[in-house]
């Protein structure tokens, strides 16, 4: 969104009368301020003016602390360098999340990458898993995901392989869990996977172990319609 806006906006030309339209402006920042961002209209300034008064209006609210409002108006006048300036500001004080998005507004790929590799260091892994989603670094996904199997954060891990469309893992993961009985967490990785297979064969296993409704669950997900009516016509009792 942000590259869009700052093509049209990558220097201010502004001629004297403009100048002084602007230094006008900041005198009744106050004013502006009270109004709201959302009740403003602009649309009589040309673009670099509208900019230059979005900064300002900006760097007031984030000097007031209304740091969401700030990232609002960065987000309108296409000041990426606002944006990234935030988003350190908010890595700096551990708001993780917020520096994550901040970056994501500002189409910083190299900050998001190195951000997401800080939080596997320190083991935040969910937010590692974000910043890599949204540079699409398949690697470091997979790494993540690696790291939560060690760890046995199974459910983390599923969403992790699903985001980097590692199957393979997914459908190993899914084995795993039907050996060690934990049947639902087979069930997420099988159809993160889109495993029909492996849901037949959990819904096998749950019909062994008489856990008719998951059994269920798989046969329907794997559109296993033998197996369902098998089920129906035999335990329609019980599920």
């Amino acid at each position: 969104m942000v590259d869009e806006i700052v093509e049209h906006n990558e220097q201010f030309f502004a001629d004297e009368a403009n100048k002084r339209q602007l230094d006008n402006l900041r005198r009744i920042l106050p004013v502006l301020l009270e109004k709201g961002v959302d009740n403003l209209n602009l649309t009589m300034f040309d673009p670099a003016t509208k900019v230059k008064l979005l900064e300002t209006l900006g760097d007031e609210y984030y000097r007031k602390g209304q740091t969401d409002l700030a990232i609002k108006v960065y987000v309108l006048a296409g000041s990426r360098e606002k944006l990234q300036k935030l988003g350190k500001y908010y890595d700096g004080v551990g708001q993780v999340t917020q520096a994550i998005n901040c970056y994501r507004l500002a189409s910083d790929e190299n900050s998001l990458l190195s951000l997401g590799h800080k939080c596997l260091e320190n083991g935040h892994i969910k937010d590692a898993m974000s910043a890599f989603v949204l540079v699409n670094d398949v690697d470091a996904l997979n790494k993540v995901g690696e790291d939560c199997l060690v760890k046995e954060r199974w459910e983390i891990a599923i969403e992790i392989f699903k985001a980097s469309g590692n199957t393979t893992r997914l459908a190993e993961l899914g084995k795993r869990c039907v050996e060690t009985r934990e049947y639902d967490i087979a069930f997420q990785a099988f159809e993160a996977a889109a495993d029909k297979d492996g849901l037949s064969a959990l819904g096998d296993v749950c019909l062994a172990d008489g856990k008719f409704e998951l059994a269920q669950r798989a046969y329907r997900t794997a559109g296993n319609d033998t197996m369902l009516q098998f089920l129906a016509e035999n335990f329609g009792k019980k599920v």
